[in-house]
């Protein structure tokens, strides 16, 4: 008995000593290999702020926690510049491991072989999966049935826009708050001409915009969207079952360009707004420029973004307003869907090099573990938990250090792929809060609710249906502004002539597949 006690024990020994010994040659090899390192162009959550800085403590864990190496790259703020980016890095096969892109830039690269697959991953971050991507985001990454990157549904706040007015510009010139189209352009004409500010100078405009296209917010893109909601024309689709098709092929649409072109011809719009990329748009806003806009709940109104109006203007207002009422009763800011306009694909090369496993721990691990550190910042530091286990800045040793202070905002700039907007997180998100120079209680959440219950227009799965080919959206995009700048003149017979051009490239042969393809999907309403 003692004899097989004995031979149990040495055997267990021989085990335990292999096994110490596999394991140690296992960390000397990850020791030695090191971290994989992931590189990524991201978009940032907030364009007028910098990119983490190199001594981020995020970096250090991740090598401590996850063995990854994370390089940040930030994609341009302006989502045209983002597209040209990002083809001209697949055109010369230098694709980051990860990428930002949209969806019509996703199908090209995706048509070259440039990026992989990303199915294998979903089932290694069980968590994030089940929080964020369920089976519309899935579909709205995919092609052929594979699926080409993650679309969080939640990573945005939907129908976070709205119009905003100079309060005190309507004050000072006694005027009302406009509801319809022609009351919008008296004002606008007023604030342009009347000097509003009373600064004896020529300096304001009534309106500015900055040329911003999306997939579903084609033309003129989206910060004219309230003008052309006014005609019921906003964004690229129409997905009513009565009239489903372009908005561009129909009558209303030239009539809300004309409304536009008047805007442009009587200078009443900022001049330099087919200029503007997004930073300079947001820029002039802040420098008193002009008093009517589109513009982002927290871009307006959190306290780091409202703190240079504040200090330029400290009994500047802005408010909240209706899009204006066209001639037949109609309004909307603009169009929105159930699934983000971004994607984080993968590069093919990637998943060649055996990335994957490492790309989906970190994505988990933002939406587990790294959630807070990636939402709001190092805890103790940049925030504290309240007595509801809600991020604040109260109590902080260096009230200077806490997430909502323009300083902190690099620490922020990959929250949106973290965060999944319930009530708590949108709470501490943007907390109320008094501004600096006016102390004038602000809130970037009471903004929100107060756009969120403006009228708008939902497409869900617009995001699926075919795009255009690439000299059809360069004919249809430069068309347009051609006929605002004045340099095709804006009259029926031309605007018949443009649409039969349109149509001869593919313009009806896109709408025919789109509204076959909105059937198909059950979109139409």
């Amino acid at each position: 008995m003692k004899k097989k006690n004995l031979l149990l024990l040495l055997l267990l020994i021989f085990i335990t000593v292999g096994l110490t010994a596999t394991g140690t040659k296992e960390s000397t090899k990850a020791a030695a290999e090191g971290p994989v390192t992931l590189t990524f162009w991201y978009n940032p959550a907030i364009v007028e702020a910098g990119s983490p800085p190199a001594d981020w403590f995020v970096y250090e864990r991740l090598r401590n926690e996850l063995g990854i190496n994370l390089e940040l790259s930030p994609l341009p703020s302006n989502v045209n510049d983002r597209d040209t980016k990002a083809t001209v890095a697949g055109a010369a096969n230098n694709l980051p491991d990860m990428i930002w892109v949209r969806r019509p830039v996703m199908i090209n690269l995706v048509k070259q072989g440039l990026l992989a697959p990303v199915d294998d991953l979903y089932p290694m971050m069980p968590g994030r999966t089940a929080k964020m991507y369920p089976a519309s985001s899935i579909a709205y990454t995919s092609v052929n049935g594979k699926s080409y990157g993650f679309a969080p549904s939640t990573g945005d706040i939907k129908k976070n826009e709205g119009i905003l007015i100079r309060k005190d510009w309507l004050d000072n010139l006694g005027l009302s708050v406009p509801v319809t189209v022609d009351e919008y352009f008296e004002v606008m004409k007023a604030f342009t001409f009347n000097d509003p500010d009373g600064n004896g100078k020529n300096d304001t405009y009534g309106f500015s915009a900055f040329i911003e296209i999306t997939a579903s917010e084609e033309g003129l893109g989206r910060r004219l969207d309230p003008i052309f909601g006014a005609w019921g024309v906003a964004g690229t689709w129409d997905l009513s079952k009565e009239s489903a098709g372009l908005n561009v092929r129909k009558p209303e649409y030239f009539e809300a360009m004309q409304y536009v072109k008047r805007m442009v011809d009587e200078k009443v719009i900022d001049p330099n707004w087919l200029s503007y990329k997004k930073d300079d748009w947001k820029a002039a806003w802040k420098q008193g420029r002009y008093g009517i806009m589109r513009e982002q709940h927290a871009s307006y109104a959190s306290e780091s973004n409202y703190a240079p109006f504040d200090k330029n203007f400290p009994n500047g207002e802005w408010i909240v307003i209706a899009p204006p009422v066209g001639p037949s009763g109609k309004s909307s800011v603009g169009v929105y869907t159930d699934v983000n306009d971004g994607i984080i694909s993968v590069s093919a090369r990637a998943i060649k090099d055996g990335k994957g496993p490492a790309i989906a721990r970190l994505l988990e691990w933002m939406s587990d573990e790294g959630y807070w550190a990636i939402g709001w910042g190092e805890e103790g530091v940049n925030f504290v938990f309240d007595e509801k286990g809600i991020p604040s800045v109260n109590g902080l040793a260096d009230p200077a250090k806490g997430f909502t202070k323009p300083e902190m905002q690099p620490l922020q700039q990959l929250k949106g792929l973290a965060f999944y907007w319930g009530e708590a997180e949108l709470e501490s998100r943007y907390p109320a809060y008094v501004t600096a120079i006016s102390k004038k209680p602000m809130s970037a959440l009471e903004t929100l609710y107060e756009m969120q219950a403006q009228p708008w227009i939902k497409q869900s799965g617009v995001d699926l249906l075919p795009l255009p080919g690439g000299d059809l959206k360069r004919f249809y995009e430069q068309g347009l502004v051609e006929f605002i700048r004045g340099n095709r003149p804006l009259t029926k017979t031309e605007w018949e002539k443009f649409i039969r051009d349109f149509d001869a490239l593919g313009g009806k042969a896109w709408e025919d597949a789109g509204v076959a393809a909105a059937k198909d999907l059950g979109l139409l309403t």
